[in-house]
């Protein structure tokens, strides 16, 4: 079939491989260039989400993790593994038991191929790894592991394996419209195809509704900011927000730190960039936890991003990070979804495709 893919983030890409591989002509429409908008601002981590099995989402995080372990097999020159700390201090807001639980069902996910198992660090062993954290209060650590990865870099890498699949990607064209029939407005004229795959994240609903045609999944669009600072070391940290069972990472990368990310609600018209309420709130848990603490004069760079997460909760720090499909006629619209499962949501839009022809 003739197949149009919209949307040239790390979900548009693999679904336009996937269906390549399933033989199919597919062409790839981008209205900026290739990864330039959320799926270029993550926390460039590949994880199956140790946080979301609070939430049971107890699928998602064991795909997740069967997926992490293929993207650090398969593209080990833009991919790492990475070591993460959790330290918890007595004012803490989740007890020893509990993420000693969560951790066992993280590893029994993970499978037997899994990077290495968690285990606990008592308060000396954790400042000897991390030797800039509080030491105030603190009991101990766990240790566990996950992916880390250039998500732009490999991104592209994605996109090259399309074009070898025989993907035709147009960049700087933006799809104007959608026909429920499957024609797609283009600014040189309609043209027809037999499906087209709406996949453009944040965008996808906006452009349903600009084409007239009824939005099945409401999207939560959630705005994540990071900032760069000076680095703290080899190893990474998953911090609690004070007050909050909210979660920050502070990470090493490419030489400094990745601090991040916050949550807050966005619209589309409004600029997608780190505000100065959102910096001074990430500054504040990095100098919650480390030591010597930091200014708004030593962040380096930042950066944000707009994740269109279902609709399932007042609070968007429990958004569910699943993803969902709705066709109608011949389109099919992918709303949601992470970084580290583009590949499974991918296999499932090729499934959908293939079972609409039956």
């Amino acid at each position: 079939m003739r197949i149009a893919v919209i949307g040239g983030g790390i979900n548009g890409l693999c679904t336009a491989w996937e269906l390549a591989k399933a033989g199919h002509q597919v062409q790839l429409f981008e209205r900026d260039a290739l990864m330039q908008a959320t799926s270029r601002a993550s926390s460039k981590l590949l994880h199956g989400g140790l946080r979301y099995l609070e939430q049971g989402e107890f699928r998602l995080v064991q795909e997740a993790l069967q997926e992490r372990r293929w993207w650090l097999n398969k593209t080990s020159q833009l991919t790492r593994r990475i070591p993460l700390l959790y330290p918890l201090y007595r004012q803490g807001r989740r007890p020893r038991w509990q993420l000693k639980i969560g951790l066992m069902l993280y590893d029994f996910f993970a499978g037997r191929k899994g990077i290495g198992r968690h285990r606990w660090l008592t308060a000396a062993q954790t400042l000897r790894c991390s030797p800039q954290l509080t030491a105030e209060g603190l009991q101990g650590a766990y240790l566990f592991f996950d992916g880390q990865m250039d998500d732009y870099q490999l991104g592209l890498w994605v996109a090259a394996q399309c074009r070898k699949a025989g993907v035709d990607i147009f960049e700087h064209q933006p799809v104007l419209k959608l026909a429920a029939s499957g024609d797609l407005l283009l600014s040189t004229g309609w043209q027809s195809f037999d499906r087209i795959i709406n996949v453009a994240g944040p965008w996808s609903e906006a452009l349903l509704q600009q084409s007239g045609l009824p939005v099945q999944q409401s999207l939560d669009l959630v705005r994540g900011s990071h900032l760069l600072l000076p680095t703290l070391g080899r190893y990474g940290h998953m911090l609690e927000v004070p007050g909050s069972r909210r979660i920050v990472f502070a990470l090493p990368y490419k030489h400094q730190c990745l601090l991040g990310t916050t949550e807050v609600r966005q619209q589309l018209h409004e600029p997608i960039a780190c505000s100065e309420a959102e910096r001074d709130e990430l500054l504040a848990v990095y100098n919650q936890y480390f030591h010597p603490q930091v200014q708004p004069v030593d962040v380096l760079d930042s950066f944000a991003g707009v994740r269109p997460l279902l609709k399932s909760s007042t609070d968007s720090s429990r958004a569910s990070r699943e993803y969902s499909l709705h066709w109608q006629q011949q389109v099919l619209t992918v709303s949601g979804g992470k970084w580290t499962t583009a590949r499974a949501l991918a296999r499932q839009v090729a499934k959908q495709v293939r079972q609409s022809t039956k």
